[in-house]
């Protein structure tokens, strides 16, 4: 099959009906599309592949996608031994809802979705590793941004240089193993992220953010993203003697305020009764975003202010 027949949908009359841009990319590709209907999915499958779908987007949104490596996977059955993951040869801004690839912690494709594209490898392996040693992990997003990366390089780590940076929580540490991962490089991987962590410095190639929920990873990795250009940037100055660093305790108290807030509902003034946690608010916030841009996410607004409703883009 050619490359212009892989991606299954007439997306020549989508290219036609593109009136603009969307985001850093040039064309609109619908994350919730037509091909999801003809999965053998459950419902709360096809609203798991509509979110990570939107997250492939947004990472590409804010320019921190690398061609058509990287990934982002989130768990979908009860034991989190299946997961969801990008077909290898797609760029971030062509991953939808229907071609993703589900696929176990044995290397065995369950769905292939929409396309004819495999599964990368050496990204199975990294996100096979964690999931199984971190059930609690439901959402993995691993990247090569500049920034990032160059935090991974400094012998200093990861500062708790900003709030940003406290929020993020509890770093963990990978040495760099070589560019072909094996079986032992990634259980190393999962060893070194440990029980807790939720971010892993991956020395000298990049990060890997986990989160409980696809909202926890996206906004964790919107924080740590945040935390590293802030770290890049003062260490231009080239005078870290001049850098104010909050209190080794100060972390704790952010982390416990960040707990309070996962229980108590939001942190927020309100009216009505649908209470929502500031990550639930900034995702939903980040969904308002694409569907305005036309790329129709499919998300199940909590609580969509009156005036979207009026004014959203069908």
């Amino acid at each position: 099959m050619s490359s212009s027949e892989v991606l299954k949908g007439d997306f020549g009359k989508i290219l036609e009906s593109c009136t603009g841009i969307a985001g850093p990319h040039q064309y609109k590709f619908p994350i919730c599309d037509d091909d999801l209907d003809g999965l053998n999915a459950s419902p709360e499958e096809k609203e798991l592949r509509c979110k990570l779908a939107a997250v492939y987007r947004l990472v590409d949104f804010h320019g921190w996608s690398n061609n058509i490596f990287n990934h982002i996977t989130v768990t979908v059955s009860e034991d989190c031994r299946q997961f969801l993951i990008n077909p290898f040869g797609l760029m971030f801004y062509e991953v939808s809802a229907s071609n993703l690839i589900k696929v176990d912690l044995e290397g065995n494709i369950l769905e292939r979705g929409s396309t004819d594209y495999g599964c990368f490898l050496p990204g199975w392996l990294l996100q096979s590793a964690v999931h199984a040693a971190r059930p609690d992990l439901k959402c993995l997003i691993h990247v090569h941004t500049p920034a990032g990366t160059a935090v991974s390089a400094m012998k200093c780590g990861f500062l708790k240089c900003c709030q940003d940076a406290l929020i993020a929580g509890e770093v963990a540490y990978h040495p760099y193993g070589g560019f072909n991962m094996d079986e032992a490089e990634v259980k190393s991987i999962a060893e070194n992220l440990g029980p807790t962590a939720k971010v892993l410095i991956l020395n000298n190639h990049g990060l890997l953010v986990g989160g409980e929920t696809i909202q926890d990873a996206y906004c964790r990795l919107v924080d740590v993203m945040a935390a590293c250009e802030v770290q890049v940037r003062l260490m231009a100055s080239g005078n870290l003697d001049n850098v104010i660093l909050p209190e080794e305790l100060m972390l704790n108290k952010v982390q416990n305020v960040l707990h309070r807030d996962r229980k108590a509902g939001g942190g927020e003034l309100t009216k009505g009764d649908k209470t929502m946690t500031v990550k639930e608010m900034r995702f939903e916030a980040a969904m308002r975003m694409l569907d305005n841009m036309g790329l129709k996410t499919g998300y199940k607004y909590k609580k969509m202010p009156k005036s979207f409703l009026e004014k959203r883009i069908s």
